[in-house]
């Protein structure tokens, strides 16, 4: 059966100054397609997807829809087309219905009836299998049917031309499985959908063909069922790549973090947090799961010093290592009460007994210098500033989820970022811009940083190459802990895998990683524990070993009151 082309791109070049972002791109779509769009971080896939929706015009080359050239200068010249794009940032008004939402901006012949609307909008989803309440306010709604709005939004002008951005990015494992669903409906209507992703499994559940674009130009487009993860990330990245997490086991963990009832309320007196409560091991990754918003940003903020707390206890373990020490300013019960607590060793890492021995015994043979003693220093981080969290000698680390607005200066270069951290280290108002200088050209090297140079404003580089920036500072402070929300957001499959590798690197080091993420398969492939969080609760913590993801999604939907007449 021959296929009837939807959209045609022949020979598209957009420049940006010096910069080719796209160029001679060829790429055809067919009418009842789901056409996949792949690349690494800065290859052109936005940019390409934004002359289709009107946002940007191409510098040259050509469009054709249904076989006929078009001109496509605005978003209302796609839409006047039937192409409606669904950006991964929702673009709704929270104080709205969905169905004031979907009808925002339509013009209509005749006045508006919104109980028309409901029942338009009630027909789409009927016909597509949405689940959604027309009347139901924005801010009422997870982030499952803020999307459906968005979709049904360009479903209801009449688009047969859908672009959806990281659709999946937010969602849990059963919500994926239900967007899926109404995507493969939607073609069987002969919709056209485009999607843009770096979930390599999901391009290859969901997708008829694949469109693979490397540093903006169009390498080639490959029928699914031919292709793998390996073959497809190859394409990408231009040689071949290992995809597989390296996960060690814990050796000698040690309760590094202990976080015990944490509370915690906006501004705008909403409980963020909710009596949670974890400990974050030694030489471990703890992992935490949840639908966006579920309070994962409050309390990374919140042990990091940036979040005032209402109520609990943020409990460092600070190691100190063994070495000879004597004992003649301590009083012989502090002695006994830290031989009770097995502090002592001998050369060989065996605990001392005091047993049977006379207080003149134990201090000849503490003070001979054959004995190591061990004691570590236990400090509450609570209502602690982050200076005053460094000069208790504590080594946290954290990369949020702002990378520009709380991680980095975006009008400073990458040498100035690194002295973010050691600025204050300078004498007599001078800083030494020498260390941050070799450490910003290690990163660069190491982490394949594309930059023009070292001080090119961090704002002027792509998101992934701003976070790569983010993360090697972060871990160039060599931490005891490390925290780090959504690190791989943005980034393609093979800058992914480098942070995960430098996250296991961190943890055989014998650092306690806490990694917030957004994919399942990658939370269950490279963490040791998952801590499962929603609403600002914790719904429970898992082996990621034996967990699955449907057992994780269940988690991620289920609330505090749920968990306890389940445990009841």
């Amino acid at each position: 059966m021959e296929k009837n082309l939807a959209l045609s791109m022949q020979g598209i070049t957009k420049r940006f100054g010096s910069v080719v972002a796209n160029k001679s791109v060829d790429l055809d779509m067919y009418q009842g397609e789901i056409l996949a769009i792949l690349g690494e971080n800065g290859c052109g896939k936005t940019t390409l997807m934004n002359m289709i929706a009107g946002i940007y015009f191409p510098d040259e080359g050509k469009i054709f829809k249904d076989g006929k050239e078009v001109v496509i200068r605005s978003p209302k010249d796609a839409f006047d087309l039937k192409i409606g794009m669904i950006h991964q940032h929702f673009k709704l008004v929270d104080l709205f219905t969905a169905a004031e939402n979907i009808v925002l901006g339509v013009e209509e012949s005749q006045r508006y009836n919104i109980k028309d609307v409901n029942n338009r909008v009630s027909e789409i989803a009927l016909k597509y299998g949405f689940h959604i309440d027309p009347q139901k306010k924005i801010y009422d709604m997870s982030v499952s049917e803020k999307q459906t709005v968005e979709i049904i939004k360009v479903l209801y002008r009449g688009a047969d031309i859908l672009i959806l951005d990281e659709p999946t990015a937010v969602l849990t494992p059963q919500e994926i499985d239900r967007l899926f669903s109404v995507l493969r409906r939607m073609k069987e209507d002969g919709k056209s959908i485009i999607i843009i992703t770096h979930k390599l499994h999901e391009v290859l559940a969901i997708s008829d063909r694949v469109a693979i674009l490397r540093k903006g130009e169009h390498i080639a487009t490959v029928d699914t069922c031919n292709a793998t993860e390996s073959s497809l990330t190859e394409m990408m990245v231009g040689k071949k790549v290992t995809l597989n997490i390296d996960r060690s086991e814990p050796v000698a963990p040690q309760a590094r973090l202990e976080v015990k009832g944490l509370n915690c309320v906006d501004h705008e007196g909403v409980q963020v947090l909710k009596d949670v409560s974890f400990t974050a091991n030694s030489g471990e990754i703890l992992g935490i799961a949840g639908i966006a918003g579920s309070g994962q940003r409050e309390l990374l903020e919140a042990i990091a010093g940036l979040q005032p707390l209402t109520s609990g206890e943020i409990i460092f373990n600070n190691p100190k290592k063994d070495k000879p020490v004597t004992f003649f300013h301590k009083s012989m019960a502090r002695v006994k009460e830290l031989g009770a607590q097995e502090a002592f060793h001998d050369e060989y890492g065996n605990p001392v007994s005091f047993d049977g021995m006379t207080n003149k015994q134990i201090k000849g043979w503490v003070e001979s210098g054959k004995v190591l003693f061990r004691e570590d220093e236990v400090m509450n981080l609570r209502d602690k500033t982050p200076l005053e969290i460094r000069e208790l000698g504590v080594r946290l680390s954290f990369v949020p989820e702002d990378r520009l607005g709380m991680g980095l200066v975006g009008s400073m270069g990458i040498t100035d970022n690194m002295m973010l951290r050691s600025y204050r280290k300078g004498h007599a108002g001078f800083v030494d811009r020498k260390k941050p200088r070799a450490l910003a050209d290690e990163i660069i090297r190491e982490l394949e940083v594309v930059t023009p140079g070292v001080n090119t404003p961090v704002r002027r580089l792509s998101g992934g190459n701003v976070q790569k920036v983010l993360v090697g500072r972060e871990i160039a402070f060599a931490p005891k802990v490390l925290m780090a929300a959504y690190p791989v957001r943005g980034l393609d499959i093979n800058s992914s895998y480098t942070i995960y590798n430098l996250l296991n690197k961190q943890k055989k080091n014998g650092v306690a990683v806490i990694f917030v993420g957004e994919d399942l398969d990658v939370l269950l492939s490279l963490c040791d524990r998952i801590l499962v969080i929603n609403s600002g609760a914790v719904t429970g913590i898992v082996d990621a070993r034996t967990a699955t993801k449907e057992e994780i999604g269940l988690l991620m939907t289920q609330t505090d009151t749920q968990e306890k007449e389940a445990v009841q």
